[in-house]
């Protein structure tokens, strides 16, 4: 038996809650995005360290409400906010240079916490999309491209946040894929080439 809508409105979260299309779980993936994302604000405000991030991080939080209703509703993210996107990212890239070399160990204070859960939501949004998509719901390009890059934006953010504190994360080499971690690769530029 299908579940249905109860008709009292106190009984219904959202209006769309019991779609069996991937769309709704995009809408709630980002919902639970933006509230994330508000956490790490709350977190940071005040601390003159992280103005700059502060700053940012309260533009970005309505644009991920424009994500999450851009496909039902009306298109609210494009390629102006993709490259309004592009700057920050490259500021913090440049921040952070030299820093990261492979995989790390995600860890840091709650802000930091609460980015890395801001660039895991990032992914599963992606993923709701391409579901949304293979049903055949149009799903804009650009909206899966700047989730793409929220997400590796975020994880610089974690990065500048705990360099900005003298952490440094702990490097995190995998036993199930093949890959060099830094240190390898310090060694082998070190060697000589006959």
């Amino acid at each position: 038996m299908a579940l249905k809508k109860s008709k009292d409105v106190r009984e219904l979260c959202y209006p769309f809650i019991y779609e069996r299309s991937p769309l709704c779980d995009h809408e709630i993936i980002t919902d639970e995005l933006c509230t994330t994302l508000g956490g790490a604000i709350y977190e940071l405000e005040g601390d003159e360290r992280f103005r700059d991030i502060y700053d940012f991080l309260c533009e970005l939080q309505p644009k991920i409400f424009h994500l999450n209703a851009s496909i039902r509703g009306k298109q609210a993210i494009f390629e102006e906010q993709i490259e309004w996107l592009s700057g920050y990212f490259d500021r913090y890239q440049e921040e952070i240079a030299g820093r990261i070399k492979g995989f790390v160990l995600p860890r840091g204070p709650r802000p930091v916490q609460l980015l890395h859960s801001c660039r895991s939501l990032s992914k599963k949004a992606i993923r709701a999309m391409v579901l949304v998509d293979a049903e055949g719901i149009e799903v804009p390009d650009v909206l899966h491209r700047f989730a793409n890059m929220l997400c590796n934006l975020f994880f610089r953010l974690t990065v500048v946040i705990n360099g900005r504190l003298g952490i440094n994360e702990p490097e995190y080499v995998s036993k199930s894929y093949k890959s060099k971690s830094p240190s390898k690769l310090k060694q082998q530029s070190t060697k000589k080439v006959v």
